[in-house]
């Protein structure tokens, strides 16, 4: 999809060569940035009450009288800020994405000038509000003609307002590449294929790529990646991507992505309600490929390693039992308690992996603890690091990005609960504070860099009518590798 700037005075809105005008709204001074047809025309939807200026208000009115465009959208919004902006243009593009309309303008009714940050605003409501998941759903419909989105204002920054619009469109880009590998099924969406997906974002992209299979995992000592894998037939895979955009010289931002491809607990299996969406479990693996898209098209000047260890959690005669202690990569041993608490295991192992780059960062994703979902529901990632400046960086990135986190503790008090008689440490704690000993759990392999956690396990995926990948956190780790440009 292409998306434009386009200058415009608001006398000469009534004009605009496009198939149809979305006009967002935000509070009753709005109306006052609105001159001629649309002022009249938005006076008389209020007065017969046909439309209000509550945030998540729309109304549609087909050929307009008095407008060029032949389809005309208002669109509440809490306010004139970035955030109610990219709300209120998702309402309105869900009302016009399966009708005729080719040439879609946007205009802010506010008098403030448009900033960048309304233009990724933008970018990212018409995608989230266009995307439909087709790749095993031959029934899906088909995509509409809608190619064009005009950001349509007067007071604004050409240049800034035409930067925005290219992160918006790296950054969506990015998150439909997660998406569409989240939402496959786990028959599609094996170890195999996300190897194949990084090895296909290599090749068009520019990025240096290499797969390692079972033999070569073994031959680095990998024993708890390893124990998880042993109970499926699909072969494992470690997926390690690369983006040099600076000299050799300059340490990584290294991105680790918990690739469980289908989890269904192992020996310590998971109720059958919902197990569906552990195809999810993927989604750590999916942000870092839609992370390394995005960023690649942007073209920043520093360098970024992508690290995905693949592989399935499955129950079969040579799984792993509770009670197993194995030995991770890093020499340390640990005592499986619990099977489902598999996704620590995996990176643990490719948290030892990443020292080789020495790192400038190494910040790890995945769907790690439903107990992350009890602490913060769907809307924030749980953040975790030592790192007060880093933490700081990432919390600023994920607002920057509308992709918000919220930091939890560290404190080494809940290091105890990871204790065993059997092994240097268990690889659960208690019920209690479980997303934080997860985390606590995997600062144990990270003592030679700069660390942090993101557990996505609430904000990687929605339930119910609306279920499927979000796609998230891709926005918030773009925006931070940018901030790591120098």
């Amino acid at each position: 999809m292409d998306f434009r700037f386009l200058p415009a005075s608001r006398t000469a809105l009534a004009e605009l060569p496009v198939d149809a005008l979305i006009v967002v709204v935000a509070g009753e001074a709005a109306s006052q940035g609105l001159d001629g047809t649309l002022a009249q025309l938005l006076k008389d939807a209020l007065a017969q009450k046909d439309f209000q200026l509550k945030a998540g208000r729309t109304l549609y009115v087909h050929r307009p009288q008095g407008l060029r465009a032949q389809r005309l959208v208002w669109a509440a919004a809490a306010d004139a800020g970035p955030k109610a902006f990219r709300a209120a243009v998702a309402s309105a593009a869900a009302v016009l994405k399966n009708g005729g309309a080719k040439h879609v303008g946007v205009v802010c009714a506010n008098a403030q000038a448009l900033t960048a940050e309304h233009a990724q605003a933008l970018v990212a409501a018409v995608g989230e509000a266009t995307y439909v998941y087709r790749a095993t759903k031959p029934s899906a419909p088909p995509a509409g003609p809608l190619a064009k989105i005009s950001l349509v204002g007067e007071k604004a920054d050409a240049k800034a307002v035409q930067r925005g619009l290219a992160l918006g469109q790296a950054v969506a880009a990015g998150v439909t590449l997660a998406r569409e590998c989240a939402n496959r099924p786990g028959n599609h969406c094996t170890p195999t294929f996300l190897a194949e997906q990084a090895q296909a974002l290599a090749k068009t992209h520019g990025l240096k790529v290499e797969v390692l299979d079972r033999k070569a995992v073994e031959k680095l000592g990998m024993g708890a990646f390893l124990a998880v894998s042993r109970g499926s037939e699909e072969p494992l895979r470690f997926i390690v991507l690369r983006y040099d955009g600076a000299a050799r010289t300059q340490a990584p931002v290294v991105l680790v992505g918990k690739g469980i491809t289908f989890d269904t607990g192992g020996i310590s299996i998971k109720p059958a309600a919902e197990m569906d969406e552990m195809k999810f479990d993927m989604s750590g693996a999916a942000s870092v490929l839609g992370t390394l898209r995005a960023v690649a098209e942007l073209k920043p000047k520093v360098n970024v390693v992508g690290v995905i260890p693949a592989c399935e959690n499955m129950p079969d005669g040579r799984a792993t039992k509770p009670g197993d202690v194995v030995t991770s990569m890093s020499g340390q041993t640990i005592e499986i308690l619990n099977t489902d608490a598999e996704g620590r295991l995996i990176l643990c192992d490719a948290l030892t992996y990443v020292e080789r780059f020495k790192p400038a960062v190494v910040i790890d994703v995945a769907t790690l603890t439903g107990a992350c979902v009890v602490a913060l529901g769907n809307h924030r990632s749980g953040l975790f690091s030592a790192d007060d400046e880093l933490a700081q960086a990432l919390l600023a990135s994920g607002e920057a990005a509308q992709d918000p986190c919220w930091r939890l503790p560290l404190d080494e008090e809940y290091d105890e609960a990871l204790k065993s008689n059997f092994a240097d440490m268990g690889n659960v704690g208690g019920r209690a504070g479980g997303a934080i000993t997860a985390a606590m759990f995997l600062r144990k392999f990270t003592g030679k860099y700069r660390w942090a956690h993101l557990d996505i396990a609430g904000s990687a995926w929605k339930g119910g009518a609306a279920k499927g990948a979000t796609g998230r956190p891709v926005p918030l780790l773009t925006h931070y590798v940018l901030s790591q440009a120098r």
